[in-house]
């Protein structure tokens, strides 16, 4: 896709300088898990509520697992037999979020996750306490409650007390549809407005520099464009991870149906405007300016994310940070068979614990080791994997890989040395790594870069297989979304400008900002972090300070 330019924004004396066809306290741009809940926090403080969406709403939030990191003492950790505490939970986040966001900021937000999540109840999402029986990057419709990250990992588990944290969604599938459709019900319901095929091109100042609302271009409701614009967003959208350069061919096709049908609208937002449009992971020139090394993957979001939210915030004085932070997800587990191999560089050497979370795996893999990983197995793991991606034990997209790479991707040998040649490793450093972790298998050593001693599996006994599963992989390609975006105001997600003061009637949230979830990935951290920080800028325009999100009788998290 071409890289989004927000266009210069319209600039007045003041509000009633201009003749406005429509008004609202708020104006949220991009309904998705962000939006719907910062819509629902306003409205639920009086404000009257207008959402844009350029689709018909959801963004990544609907297409995603549907997975809220949430933890401190949840009635479904507790009533799986699990104790944690908020203190318990900063202390692991802290190692994922690093300077991301400030100490005190993350730890408020580990405070509030009980009654974020009673909260969530409240609008009618359903959460459940059923714990797989190991780890998996994903579970399969039987369980609900589950590690999301790195918890029961030595290195992590040594600094917090691990509790699996992961609460996906009750709800068939992939649940993020069923996050999505009771937010968007409950706004509706309370009275929020939606536009949708609705999009914003630029915003309006007053002579203060103040935000005073936004031009928006939307498709006529129920023409034949509108129609056939819904059409090919639905395809374009359910194609991408299969067909990405056609999912692109729509989309161009849809801007133009945008461009050639939509009519202007200028909207007066009283209180605030709220960006909260996702990331840019699908503008790939904006990828290359910040992350060009993460090119080669898989882009993972939705036609709407495209940086134009950010752009929007950049076109009024909005400053942006961590816009290198890109999150590639290697995930090798399952099968659990695989985490229990090796995985190698272009130089033969291990460099990461196979155990741990996708994202991290990933990060290691692109960041510091130019994309390569080669996973190592025998043939009792290969066995066994096949084993464990059986009909109905996991999900297509956790299998099709698997096959499919061990089927055609698999260099096999009855001797390391030769294995070596094949996959153009160094011999003497394959055969080095591949030893020492046996030694540590059997337990003669510490594994080097502590693994479990039930995710070791010797490799002493061939043959040996090698798959390549490096980032530009074609048979196994790597996910990958951004985390950076604009900077905002930790207090109140106002939008700060160079010189770090917030911009006056501007807000952003979720991927749009930068958040808790802007350092390293896991999975359920980023919609948590769209909620927090969705209701946290509602609250603040609504003039409440922080979300009140305790009320009385709520299960609060333990100290």
């Amino acid at each position: 896709m071409e890289r989004v330019q927000a266009l210069t924004p319209i600039r007045v004396s003041s509000a009633e300088a201009l003749r406005w066809d429509d008004q609202a306290d708020l104006v949220v741009v991009g309904f998705g898990g962000a939006g719907a809940c910062a819509a629902i926090e306003a409205s639920s403080h009086g404000l009257r509520v207008l959402a844009l969406d350029r689709f018909a709403g959801g963004g990544a939030t609907a297409l995603s697992g549907g997975v809220v990191y949430a933890g401190g003492g949840t009635p479904y950790q507790q009533k799986a037999g699990y104790q944690d505490s908020s203190a318990a939970m900063f202390d692991y986040l802290r190692q994922e979020v690093g300077e991301a966001v400030s100490p005190a900021t993350l730890q408020d937000f580990c405070e509030r996750s009980c009654a974020q999540l009673a909260w969530l109840e409240r609008q009618g999402v359903a959460f459940e306490a059923s714990v797989p029986p190991q780890k998996t990057s994903y579970p399969s419709d039987q369980f609900y409650l589950y590690y999301s990250g790195n918890e029961t990992v030595p290195a992590y588990a040594a600094h917090a007390v691990p509790a699996p944290r992961g609460h996906r969604v009750k709800g068939p599938g992939m649940s993020g549809a069923s996050l999505f459709a009771p937010l968007k019900a409950s706004a509706l319901r309370q009275g929020v407005r939606l536009h949708s095929q609705c999009e914003v091109r630029r915003l309006v100042l007053d002579s203060n520099d103040r935000v005073l609302g936004v031009e928006a271009w939307q498709l006529p409701p129920d023409s034949p464009a509108a129609r056939r614009h819904a059409r090919l967003a639905r395809w374009a959208s359910n194609i991408h991870m299969y067909a990405p350069a056609l999912a692109d061919h729509l989309r161009s096709r849809l801007r133009k149906i945008e461009q050639r049908n939509a009519k202007r609208t200028l909207i007066r937002a009283e209180k605030g405007v709220l960006l909260s449009s996702g990331g840019f992971i699908l503008n790939r020139a904006l990828v290359r300016q910040y992350a060009p090394q993460y090119l080669a993957g898989l882009p993972l979001g939705t036609t709407g994310c495209d940086g134009s939210g950010i752009a929007l915030g950049q076109s009024v004085g909005g400053s942006v940070t961590r816009m290198d932070k890109v999150s590639a997800w290697r995930f090798i587990n399952p099968p659990l068979a695989w985490a229990r191999g090796i995985i190698v560089n272009a130089q033969g050497r291990r460099y990461c614990n196979e155990e741990v979370y996708g994202a991290t795996l990933g990060h290691a893999m692109v960041e510091e080791n130019h994309g390569r990983a080669i996973l190592i197995l025998n043939r009792a793991l290969v066995n066994e994997s096949l084993r464990q991606v059986g009909p109905g034990k996991v999900w297509q997209f956790q299998r099709l890989p698997v096959l499919l790479n061990l089927l055609f991707n698999a260099r096999r040998s009855n001797s390391l040395e030769h294995l070596a040649q094949r996959c153009g490793l160094p011999e003497s450093a394959l055969r080095h790594s591949v030893e020492t972790y046996n030694r540590a298998a059997r337990g003669e050593i510490t594994d080097p870069l502590g693994k479990s001693p039930g995710m070791r599996a010797s490799l002493e006994h061939g043959p040996w297989y090698a798959c390549d599963l490096s980032y530009d992989s074609k048979l196994f390609p790597c996910p990958a979304i951004t985390l950076g975006g604009l900077r905002v105001d930790e207090r109140s997600g106002q939008v700060l400008d160079a010189y770090g003061e917030p911009i006056a009637g501007l807000y952003s949230a979720g991927r749009n900002a930068v958040g808790v979830a802007s350092n390293l990935y896991i999975s359920g951290l980023s919609l948590a972090d769209c909620i927090y920080s969705g209701r946290r800028a509602a609250a603040h325009v609504a003039g409440h300070g922080a979300a009140n999100t305790t009320p009385s009788g709520e299960h609060p998290c333990n100290a």
